[in-house]
């Protein structure tokens, strides 16, 4: 079943107009919070139907709007909606009662927190950026879990929210959504190394690539990833390190060290991020030449090696710009023998 619809965000004040939708007992919205808008009617344009279905649930008449994106809601395996998004600054009226639910002023930094559809959380963030148009295809299970989102026609990662002992909660979220509400998530580090006669081992050091979304130009770990929805952490550690430095691993070539829990806050963009993860800690010995490596440019600008007590000093004294973690290196000398 294919359905044309209108969704309205309705500003003021550092606000948006939300209805909390609890009285349709069938609504597939049951108990969320949207915005107004509903289904066109016959030989309606997107402007019709969005005109007349805020004043019949609201009250308002609109002045001023502006067209926002389009979203392919995609439910189960019989419900494709295609939502044309709006927001509107503009309106006057006295507002009433809605038969669909309550309507309440919600401050913009207080809706992350209600019920929303995951998805919904996507085109928040994306109309909080400012972004004037776009088109969103989201794609949900019966049980309301988003299984997919792609943002123009390219695919969005899609992290499993995990509890603190790596269990998964059954919440699928978007990358951004992720590093915006600080949910934790979980991640892959492996740290490439080889023998040698000053501390004992050397470490290769990757740079970030300057257009990352954290710590951009910084050296960080040989690879490191986040594990996508469904997957676990070992494959995600072979994956990366496929991707980022073109290196062909077996399971057996890798040894798991640890798990190490961690988080901070930055900003990055003029938008702030929270980190939140769940590390699983990899080792990988097998020889590795770094002339003979492919790196990935959006992810890796440069690769070195350097010895590990070398690395320690230079974190220690701030002799370079980096996003590796001191008790990281604790947990990785251990497992090399390293005193």
């Amino acid at each position: 079943m294919e359905r044309l619809s209108t969704l309205c965000y309705i500003e003021r004040d550092g606000k948006y107009l939300m209805l909390h939708r609890t009285v349709k007992e069938n609504d597939v919205n049951k108990d969320k919070w949207i915005g107004v808008g509903g289904h066109f009617e016959y030989g309606e344009s997107p402007e019709e139907c969005l005109l007349r279905e805020v004043k019949e649930e609201t009250g308002y008449t609109l002045t001023s709007w502006q067209y926002r994106g389009i979203v392919t809601f995609v439910y189960g395996e019989d419900t494709v909606e295609y939502m044309s998004l709006y927001t509107a600054d503009g309106f006057e009226g006295r507002q009433i009662e809605c038969d669909e639910g309550q309507l309440e002023w919600v401050d913009k930094d207080s809706v992350a927190s209600l019920e929303l559809w995951e998805g919904d959380k996507i085109f928040f963030r994306l109309l909080d950026m400012g972004r004037e148009f776009f088109s969103l295809k989201l794609v949900y299970d019966r049980r309301d879990t988003l299984q997919y989102a792609a943002l123009d026609g390219v695919p969005m990662e899609l992290f499993d929210e995990i509890r603190e002992d790596g269990s998964r909660t059954g919440v699928v979220k978007e990358r951004g959504v992720v590093h915006e509400d600080g949910s934790l998530h979980a991640t892959v580090h492996t740290w490439i190394v080889r023998q040698n006669d000053r501390s004992g081992y050397d470490l290769l050091l990757q740079k970030r690539s300057s257009c990352k979304d954290s710590n951009p130009g910084c050296w960080d770990i040989s690879s490191a990833g986040h594990i996508e929805a469904g997957y676990r952490p070992l494959e995600s550690a072979l994956r990366e390190l496929k991707e980022e430095l073109g290196i062909d691993a077996a399971p057996g070539d890798l040894r798991e060290i640890g798990t190490r829990r961690c988080s901070f806050e930055s900003e990055f963009y003029g938008r702030p991020f929270r980190d939140n993860e769940l590390s699983t800690i990899y080792i990988y010995k097998k020889p590795v030449e770094i002339s003979e490596l492919t790196l990935q440019d959006t992810e890796v600008s440069e690769t070195i090696w350097m010895d590990y007590s070398e690395c320690r000093r230079k974190i220690a004294e701030h002799l370079f710009e980096h996003c590796i973690y001191e008790d990281e290196l604790d947990i990785l000398g251990k497992a090399l023998g390293i005193r």
